[in-house]
């Protein structure tokens, strides 16, 4: 195994504990919930095969619902948010020959570009787990107030931990 593939293992299994043990039992205020594990699929490089992100992704959300309890509702977001990851990269950056590192990073990406590709995937993420777990729109107000401030907190914890996880030579934010 490479450094890179330990060192996205490593990542995964942190952030998954961290994940599962820490934030699943945290709501501010009642509605924001931070979703930290996914950093991992965001920051997968992009020259990772298509059928394995999606792999990773199903996989990923599939550890998090068994120590959580939620029925496969991590694993069909996951899934969905591996799928539109690439096209989300293509969106803010159109030119992918120019991108310095094939992980997505604020320092690969640049800052504005990297903070956009998070608070999108971050969104899309939030957007299906809440509307998975409600499964309707009886309360909609309370349901787009879960999503924003679930989207605001995990775009902050990612943020945080791109930070954190930048080596020692990069610039840190």
């Amino acid at each position: 195994m490479s450094k890179t593939t330990i060192k996205f293992i490593f990542l995964a299994i942190m952030l998954i504990a961290v994940q599962v043990v820490v934030f699943n039992h945290i709501a501010l205020l009642g509605y924001a919930v931070g979703f930290i594990f996914i950093y991992t699929l965001l920051h997968l490089p992009l020259t990772l095969s298509a059928n394995w992100t999606l792999t990773i992704g199903f996989f990923m959300g599939l550890a998090v619902d068994i120590f959580a309890d939620t029925q496969g509702m991590n694993a069909i977001a996951c899934t969905i948010l591996a799928a539109l990851r690439r096209p989300v990269v293509k969106l803010y950056f159109p030119r992918e020959e120019d991108i310095t590192d094939p992980c997505p990073s604020a320092r690969s990406l640049g800052f504005p570009v990297f903070a956009k590709y998070a608070i999108t995937l971050s969104a899309i993420y939030c957007l299906v787990i809440f509307l998975v777990e409600s499964m309707s729109f009886f309360r909609p107000l309370s349901l787009m107030l879960r999503i924003a401030s679930s989207t605001l907190l995990t775009f902050l914890l990612m943020i945080a931990t791109d930070s954190l996880t930048s080596s020692h030579n990069e610039k840190r934010l």
